[in-house]
Parts: structure tokens; sequence; C-alpha cells
């Protein structure tokens, strides 16, 4: 096997309800899931997979403070700085005319930093060619993987044969450039 591949075995399911069958199977046979493909959100796949908790929201509220922040500080100086001027009786610095931009901006810088931190961890974003083990898995398919890499024969063969008795629609192997 030449560097940089990776042998992956994976089964595609019908539904849902399959795969959390076969996931529970591997999990009680203490086999190292590669990971799990799903044309949608799979509720309830987070418990039996083990995943932690998702640290987007702290992200997510690390970006809105910065967005609050610039515009209060922003506004702040523009208005008693920049070009200090009285319109409608306000004061230079009037904190309730700064709140719904202060509220905006803290959205927008929230929404924007929070995609393009996915993004990022995910691997995905411009020029990014990730490869597919089934373009059925991104329509109707679910998807278990396993990687043979460094793998036996029989170790292969074994992990098919698991496979095969979780009733799956398909099982393939295939090769991956990275």
């Amino acid at each position: 096997m030449a560097s940089g591949k990776k042998e992956v075995l994976y089964a595609l399911y019908n539904d849902e309800t399959e795969l959390f069958a076969a996931i529970k199977a591997a999990k009680a046979k203490h086999l190292d899931i590669m990971d799990v493909f799903t044309p949608f959100p799979g509720h309830g796949l987070d418990p039996i997979m083990e995943f932690e908790e998702s640290r987007l929201h702290i992200v997510g509220f690390i970006f809105g403070a910065l967005g609050t922040l610039t515009a209060f500080l922003s506004m702040s100086w523009i208005f008693t700085r920049d070009w200090p001027i009285i319109f409608g009786g306000k004061p230079y610095w009037s904190v309730p005319a700064f709140i719904p931009i202060t509220f905006e901006l803290t959205v927008l810088f929230c929404a924007i930093g929070m995609v393009v931190s996915f993004y990022t961890v995910c691997g995905l974003g411009p020029g990014v060619n990730n490869e597919t083990l089934d373009d059925r898995i991104t329509d109707d398919k679910f998807c278990l993987a396993f990687s043979t890499n460094g793998k036996s024969d029989g170790e292969v063969s074994d992990l098919k044969s698991f496979l095969n008795s979780t009733r799956p629609f398909e099982v393939n192997a295939k090769t991956l450039s990275k």
C-alpha cells in the first residue's frame, strides 16, 4: 500500500434504525468505528457514538462578544471623538441609540464566526476536495465505515462477516487518497 492511502470497509443501510443497531453491535464487540455518515442528522447518534458535546456555542459566544465590543467601541469613538454631532437632542454618547447596531453586529459576527469555524474544523471550504465513500450516502443511504489499514486479511474478513451479519443493504471496500 502506498503512503497516504486509507483503506476503508463500509456498509450501507437503508434506514437509520438499522444503522443504530449496527453501531450498537459494533460497540458491543469493541470494534473501532472510523466514521458514520448519514444523509440527514440522526437524532440519538451522539450518545451511541459517545461523542463529546460540541464547543461551537463557545466559539459563537466569543465572536458575539467581539461583535458587541466592535460595535460599541466604534460608535463610541465615532460619536464622541471623530464626528461629534448632536442630533435629535441626544448627547454625544447616547448608549440607548447604540443598542440596535450593537445587536446587529453581535448577530453578524456570531453567525459568520460560527460558520467559518465549523467549515474550518470539518475540513470544508473553497478548493477542498474531500472524497466520498459512496455518492448514495448524501442521498438516501446510511454508512458505517471501518479503517482496514494495517489489518490482516483475517481481521478484514472478520470485519466483513460482522458487517454482513448486521443486514446491510451493501458492503464495499474503497481506497481513499488521504
